[in-house]
């Protein structure tokens, strides 16, 4: 892949960031990309607005801030908690029905403040587990079995896998087993870009438009106060934008518009900057865009993260 970003420290180059980014227009065409956007990538966590909105189609009785917790990455702050605690509630179930890995919080604060009272890993801590709730909502709103809700031939993920194919103009090219347990659905990245477009893009009275709607209106139940993803969102309202693990991210406007990126090694250090990037040269750009990871000397600035294009 391309280099998309460069680390200097003291006017050498340290480090380089290779990955592909694509960005298509209103109707899905390629208005630029960076290396070859046809990439198949795991989504990862950039594939939950696409899952959330499976479980929209399939009846799931979400909306406001609870249903932005359904395609959340939460960084496990007390008001996420509880968010999912009252989804399961809605599903008259308790955490123990929850299938994500015992975890501790995602965002390092908040997992700090959570050792230090005491707090032990919990599958309700685990980033995922937002939209976890949200599918066993979906599955007691159904009549579907609850025990086995991360199977790929339980009728959740099938209803989930149709949703992907359509949005993304066919079947996954890979099926793989997500951190979180559940299944996880591999695609071009040009495809991810359109997908989540096509959401965003909604029309009124759609559960896309529903979905869309309720991501912008509380963007810190998809992340989490201190993250980067809850800062660029709020610098651009009109947005939904979400992350994944392995430096995956994508943007989308109302118009369909959209962005994605692949970070090649995984690595979140460049992962902003570089979208930063992508959306400056759509014409959109505000201060808090402009912020890189820090390089530092003995404790100062002595270089930069940059992007190349």
């Amino acid at each position: 892949m391309e280099v998309l970003a460069e680390v200097v420290r003291s006017g050498l180059v340290e480090s380089r960031h290779r990955g592909v980014a694509v960005r298509v227009d209103a109707a899905g065409e390629v208005v630029w990309s960076i290396d070859d956007p046809s990439t198949v990538v795991f989504p990862r966590s950039a594939n939950k607005p696409i899952q959330a909105l499976g479980m929209l189609r399939a009846g799931l009785p979400l909306d406001g801030k609870l249903l932005a917790l359904a395609a959340a990455s939460h960084s496990g702050e007390s008001f996420h908690l509880d968010g999912v605690r009252e989804i399961l509630a809605l599903a008259g179930l308790d955490e123990s029905a929850l299938q994500t890995p015992p975890s501790y919080p995602l965002d390092p604060k908040v997992h700090a403040d959570y050792i230090r009272a005491g707090g032990v890993r919990a599958p309700i801590c685990m980033d995922c587990s937002g939209k976890h709730a949200a599918m066993l909502l979906t599955c007691v709103t159904n009549g579907w079995p609850t025990d086995t809700y991360l199977a790929p031939e339980h009728p959740l993920q099938v209803v989930i896998t149709e949703t992907f194919t359509e949005l993304t103009e066919g079947p996954p090219s890979v099926i793989g087993v997500d951190g979180c347990g559940a299944p996880l659905l591999a695609t071009p990245l040009v495809q991810l870009a359109r997908a989540v477009g096509r959401i965003a893009a909604g029309a009124p009275g759609t559960p896309e438009a529903t979905l869309a709607a309720a991501m912008k209106a509380h963007p810190e139940f998809v992340s989490g106060t201190n993250r980067a993803e809850l800062a660029l969102v709020r610098a651009f309202p009109q947005l939904i934008a979400k992350s994944g693990a392995e430096s995956v991210f994508v943007v989308a406007q109302p118009d369909g518009e959209a962005f994605a990126l692949k970070i090649e090694d995984g690595g979140e250090r460049p992962l902003y900057a570089v979208m930063a990037r992508a959306l400056e040269l759509a014409g959109l750009s505000a201060p808090v865009l402009a912020e890189r990871p820090q390089v530092l000397g003995g404790g100062h600035p002595v270089g930069e993260v940059r992007t190349t294009f």
